[in-house]
């Protein structure tokens, strides 16, 4: 069965032991990551993996997504975002976690490595220059956008980071980080409608997003409760 050696792979990643220090855990969970990439780029091809996100059993499909997170491109990419609506929670939480994943090593090595850093810097400036020289240099790496409107929403330029979120999601339809990014930033700007309308599409890719479900109830009685009133500020 296609699916059994793969679960069993996805079974054996360890777990923290009780009272174990999170960076000997990680240690050992980067270690055994990098083993199970191997085991299964010798056994599996990246269409073996996103059929088996069909599986009836949830196991094989959470163990295809961590597979396809680790390993995958972005042909994978709107076959993972349907199980964002599967009926397992714990399914769905990793379809959540293996898109990122996914997103964020979307480019070559060296652009991922790149944004990588970028998101480490605690200088806002600096940040924002490596990101926009590396979008210059990679125009349709959707994460580097991402990343770089997350940026500008830091420093309250909530225009720009619309911007940026649309460009996102000009590239990846999917990314539901993007809309709720640009969701934010219309709140910041009293912009509730716009606001309204972005949460409302984040649910239709990620009906479980934290958050989501309270800021649309929210919304939708300030604005009235179809959530179509028309004096929201400009």
């Amino acid at each position: 069965m296609p699916s059994a050696l793969l679960v069993q792979y996805f079974i054996d990643l360890p777990s923290p032991r009780e009272g174990e220090d999170f960076s000997e855990w990680r240690a050992r969970h980067f270690k055994a990551t990098k083993r199970f990439k191997k085991l299964v780029l010798a056994r599996y091809t990246e269409g073996t993996l996103i059929r088996l996100l069909d599986n009836k059993s949830a196991e094989a499909r959470k163990a295809s997504l961590f597979a396809l997170g680790l390993l995958g491109t972005m042909e994978a990419n709107p076959i993972m975002a349907r199980l964002l609506h599967d009926g397992d929670s714990d399914v769905a939480d990793m379809a959540t976690a293996s898109l990122w994943n996914l997103w964020f090593r979307a480019d070559s090595e060296e652009n991922n490595t790149a944004l990588q850093k970028a998101t480490r810097m605690r200088d806002r400036e600096k940040a924002l220059e490596s990101m926009t020289v590396l979008i210059e240099k990679a125009p349709e790496f959707a994460e580097a956008l991402n990343q770089r409107a997350i940026v500008y929403f830091r420093m309250k330029q909530y225009e720009d980071s619309i911007a940026d979120c649309q460009k996102v999601l000009d590239l990846n339809p999917w990314h539901f980080g993007a809309l709720v990014g640009m969701a934010q930033s219309y709140m910041k700007m009293k912009k509730h409608r716009s606001a309204l309308k972005a949460f409302r599409n984040t649910l239709k890719i990620h009906p479980r997003m934290e958050g989501v479900a309270d800021a649309i109830r929210t919304l939708e009685k300030v604005l009235g409760e179809d959530g179509g009133r028309k004096d929201d500020k400009k």
